[in-house]
């Protein structure tokens, strides 16, 4: 675990950006690595891997046992990321996140300890079994990347992505998760139940492998991940792609079964996300169609059912797909 007294916001040293061909061809080998672990998920893992490409953070939200840690723990070893997980429960304080300082008779002074946060994938497992106020702990750590401990700013490594997951079915001894610290996640994804033919291949594996590990091999290294991010930063985006992306999200201001739409953050992180799966996909242009892929894991969590709609058992992601069929899309994206 790296040093949080002497770590530099920009260590590992930040690289230049690689081509995009460069970066769509290590992001399918690192999804390629990942499927010899993980059955089915690829659209939700590649998601989750432009998330991080593009910056962000990433909330799985779905029932217990369909691989979510799994997939989080394969997806931090094929990017040489260090990993941390963390179970969540009712008792645990920000300090079992973030870390403290503790005294040290031997030399008379107070010798701070990281908690789990100083890593570069941070799971957090079943986030909502924690109180309020240690899960916005993590929200200085999400936003700044960086925790302030004791009146202290210690910056995490670089990079530094959280993985959560939540049980959205069981609510006794649950906290629901904040707005603030919901926005804060770039997507919610739902993975959903394997078809019986991956159930099978699941089953299949683990009666091979003969033990429940399932390993998975390095591919990248945190400085190459750096350099793909920034190679995603470098492709531009058309002005047009740029206002359909803001249009949709006012959209969801002004719906009558919305009490809240989402911020200018959700814009912002439909652009990102858009450009990172076109990165993936091995073009340097993003078409409206990859806004249209990513809107409802970047929208859905960042709006607010009014009570009517909740009372009828309206679905936000269902409202976002509505939306996404009535709001205008642009038709004359150039391409290269």
């Amino acid at each position: 675990m790296p040093d949080p007294n002497t770590l530099s916001p920009n260590t590992p040293d930040t690289p230049g950006p690689l081509p995009v061909a460069d970066v769509a061809a290590l992001g399918e080998r690192v999804l390629a690595e990942v499927g010899t672990a993980v059955v089915g998920m690829r659209d939700a893992l590649q998601v989750a891997l432009a998330t991080i490409l593009a910056g962000g953070h990433v909330l799985f939200e779905d029932v217990p046992g369909l691989g979510k840690t799994l997939a989080a723990r394969s997806l931090a070893t094929a990017l040489g990321l260090d990993f941390a997980r963390l179970q969540c429960t009712p008792d645990l304080l920000p300090a079992d996140i973030t870390g403290s300082s503790v005294f040290d008779p031997a030399t008379r002074t107070f010798e701070f300890r990281p908690g789990p946060v100083f890593t570069g994938l941070f799971l957090a497992d079943e986030i909502n079994r924690t109180a309020p106020k240690t899960q916005s702990a993590l929200l200085e750590a999400m936003a700044e990347r960086q925790v302030s401990i004791e009146g202290t700013s210690r910056p995490l490594p670089n990079p530094f992505h959280v993985l959560a997951t939540s049980n959205p079915v069981e609510y006794e001894g649950t906290y629901p998760l904040p707005e603030a610290q919901l926005d804060r996640f770039m997507v919610r994804l739902a993975i959903g139940y394997p078809d019986t033919t991956q159930e099978a291949e699941v089953l299949t594996r683990r009666l091979a492998r003969r033990q429940e590990a399932a390993p998975v091999r390095k591919v990248v290294d945190p400085t190459t991940v750096l350099a793909m991010q920034a190679g995603t930063e470098a492709v531009p985006i058309d002005p047009d792609v740029v206002r359909y992306c803001v249009d949709l999200t006012a959209a969801t201001r002004g719906h009558h079964a919305l009490e809240v739409g989402a911020s200018p953050r959700g814009s912002q992180n439909l652009v990102l996300l858009a450009r990172a799966i076109a990165v993936l996909d091995g073009r340097d242009y993003v078409l409206p169609e990859d806004v249209k892929r990513v809107a409802v894991p970047v929208l859905a969590h960042r709006i607010t059912l009014t009570p009517t709609a909740w009372a009828s058992a309206t679905r936000p992601e269902t409202i976002v797909t509505d939306l996404l069929h009535t709001v205008p899309t642009p038709t004359t994206v150039p391409t290269r």
